[in-house]
């Protein structure tokens, strides 16, 4: 299935794809004319690959925060966090490259208490600070268990960020509510509360893998 999220620049790069097709019959060489269409139909073979968007089905649990992307986790990491959080706590960073879905998923059941969109760079999105510095949506959720914030980050490539929540919204964890088109990542921070359960380097899929776990008290 094509993500609707992405379905317009979709159909245009398809279009484009069947256009290189067509045109290379313009060509009397053939070794160019197989060369034309080869190229033409790798490229809608990728746009295809790349725009699709999978069923996923989120653990059936209420104590944990399932990943927003697909991806490999770059960074876990402490950090003083200001807007939502408001204290110290802990991030985990997710990059997708071209290869993965990016279709975004909601990490937690609650209400969307906290967004800003913020304008920014476009650095490469496994640098330290591209979270900070890069154009990014921030989104926090109040769930029954505490305050979740994560993100979506613009790359050196992705440049549109498409994002349907907005404040107020109740939300189900592993529904889909946008994507971040090509190379991009997603963060995801939450407070001491939650004990992390990947490490750097685990492949990660959204609304599926089990990033965090309410710490149970004594």
């Amino acid at each position: 299935m094509i993500s609707k999220y992405g379905l317009n620049t979709y159909l245009i790069f398809a279009a484009v794809a069947v256009l290189i097709i067509a045109l290379s019959f313009l060509f009397q060489n053939l070794s160019l004319r197989t060369s034309i269409i080869t190229a033409g139909i790798l490229f809608l073979l990728f746009t295809t690959y790349f725009f699709r968007d999978p069923e996923r089905t989120p653990p059936k649990r209420s104590n944990c925060i399932v990943s927003p992307a697909d991806g490999k986790v770059i960074a876990l990491k402490t950090k003083e966090e200001k807007k939502f959080l408001r204290g110290n706590a802990q991030q985990i960073s997710i990059f997708m490259s071209p290869l993965d879905v990016h279709v975004n998923r909601i990490p937690i059941d609650g209400v969307i208490d906290y967004f800003n969109y913020v304008h920014g760079e476009y650095l490469v999105a496994f640098y330290d600070k591209a979270d900070e510095r890069n154009e990014h949506t921030e989104i926090g959720i109040r769930s029954s268990l505490g305050k979740v914030l994560f993100t979506q980050v613009a790359g050196t490539i992705a440049r549109r960020i498409v994002c349907e929540l907005k404040l107020g919204d109740s939300v189900k964890i592993g529904k889909r509510f946008g994507m971040i088109k090509f190379g991009s990542r997603s963060d995801v921070i939450v407070d001491s509360t939650w004990k992390s359960m990947v490490k750097v380097g685990d492949k990660v899929r959204a609304g599926e893998t089990i990033l965090f776990e309410k710490i149970e008290n004594d």
